[in-house]
């Protein structure tokens, strides 16, 4: 505790330190600290510090410097241009420029198009073309996060030219652990590890010791599925190829992180009935609009279950007590629903259920519900039972919670797999919309049972 202590001060010392020191007009003394940061720590202290206070930093920072601290930086998208607009346009073009092709374009991506021409007219004509091949794939694919720079060798070179190749490219390659095999035409042959390139003798041929059995995967695959690829197989790196098999660069683990925060974000706001989960910076004008599309379409989903228990009127005034058991059987139905739906949404996107495996999980659900079912609506007959001293109620209102629980359960499990049946995003199968779904339901069984033995309640 102590020591998280000092290095909690010790950073906090730092902080103010650099601070000072930019103040100050000290640059000497500012780098000196500075550099002896991680790329992380630099990037964090970047974004906390003021506008006024980041002018002094990029005349204190080369733009190759501060390029470093962009391919680490975590900013909200709008910050992007927001941070960009405070330097030079010379300066953020250099800047990007010295940037990995793939970083480079996602904080293009998140410029306005006048805004990212204005850098691009201003970079050098090869690193352009380079980033409008990215910029032209479709968003969410691979070859929208692939990076173009990586080391390839020709297969039938030996591994003293190989190894040359690997020096050479080595300082502009994301990674160097694999080295990607590939043939005349460009076409993905093999791969081949550093480790085997440094223990193999030189003038042994790349094609005899290169494993031809390369997992890889096509610029047009989604993003959420070479991450799954990534996961299963532990890769540092993925290599991507056309529609002809030919080379066009490869997806590092560290791009496969972003991608995996992003999707479980992504999956988390539509679970909650919401555009995008808010930042804590975010506005509460800005928070409201997010929040209003789905909170006012779910508010007439609501009124449905309004309207159905206006048919009910007549049996609500003559068992009055009916009326006390509504929220009980509707919020355990809810939450039973809600609970299948994470089960069947984790499962989806995990790839742990399949086309074969489907139906085994939809049994297994169906007799989780039942037995939930029968044992909470045994439970709330005992309770209603002693509190209110009538069998009757309390087997209408234990009937239809064992019901409701059982339908929820189906309902919560099968609409996931019928939306990515029909090849839409299952998270759009929300909490709210289970829970509006359930709510009508377990209404409609709850006072359905109950008009229906009206007699034996009275």
């Amino acid at each position: 505790m102590v020591e998280q202590q000092n290095n909690k001060n010790e950073e906090l010392f730092n902080e103010e330190e650099l601070r000072q020191y930019l103040l100050d007009g000290d640059i000497e003394r500012f780098r000196d600290i500075f550099f002896e940061l991680h790329s992380y720590d630099q990037a964090q202290f970047y974004e906390k510090v003021g506008p006024d206070i980041r002018q002094t930093i990029y005349q204190f920072l080369s733009p190759q410097e501060m390029a470093t601290i962009y391919e680490t930086i975590e900013l909200e998208d709008e910050e992007y241009e927001q941070f960009l607009k405070e330097m030079d346009t010379a300066y953020g073009a250099e800047m990007l420029s010295y940037m990995y092709t793939d970083d480079a374009v996602d904080v293009l991506n998140e410029l306005d198009d006048e805004h990212r021409e204005s850098y691009l007219e201003m970079m050098d004509s090869d690193i352009v073309d380079e980033i409008n091949e990215l910029l032209a794939y479709e968003e969410y694919t691979a070859g929208a996060i692939m990076t173009t720079e990586y080391v390839s060798v020709l297969e039938n070179s030996t591994v003293r030219q190989a190894m040359n190749v690997l020096r050479k490219e080595a300082p502009n390659a994301e990674t160097i652990y694999y080295v990607f095999v590939v043939d005349d035409a460009h076409r993905l042959s093999g791969v081949i590890s550093l480790r085997d390139l440094i223990i193999s003798d030189e003038d042994t041929l790349i094609r005899d010791i290169m494993n031809e059995r390369v997992v890889h995967v096509k610029v047009t695959d989604d993003q959420e599925e070479v991450a799954q690829i990534m996961k299963d197989y532990n890769f540092l790196a993925i290599p991507v190829v056309d529609e002809y098999h030919e080379m066009q660069g490869i997806i590092t683990v560290d791009d496969i992180i972003d991608v995996i925060d992003e999707e479980a974000s992504d999956d988390y706001s539509k679970l909650a009935g919401l555009s995008d989960v808010d930042d804590k910076e975010t506005s509460p004008i800005k928070a409201a609009k997010k929040r209003l599309p789905w909170l006012i379409m779910l508010l007439f989903l609501g009124m449905i279950t309004a309207t159905l228990m206006g048919q009910f009127q007549e049996t609500l005034e003559k068992v009055a007590l009916l009326a006390l058991f509504i929220p009980l059987i509707s919020g355990t139905s809810g939450n039973s629903g809600t609970q299948a739906l994470a089960v069947a949404i984790r499962g989806i996107a995990t790839g742990d259920i399949d086309e074969k495996s489907k139906m085994k999980m939809l049994l297994r659900e169906v007799l989780t519900g039942l037995t939930m079912g029968i044992i909470c609506g045994i439970l709330v007959v005992v309770i209603i039972f002693f509190w209110k001293q009538s069998l009757e109620v309390g087997l209408l209102v234990g009937a239809a919670m064992g019901v409701s629980i059982l339908v929820a359960t189906i309902a919560g499990s099968f609409i996931p797999l019928l939306i990515h049946k029909l090849g839409a995003d299952p998270a759009v199968a929300s909490g709210p919309f289970i829970t509006t779904l359930n709510d009508v339901t377990s209404i409609l069984i709850y006072l359905g049972l109950a008009t229906t033995f009206l007699g034996q309640l009275n």
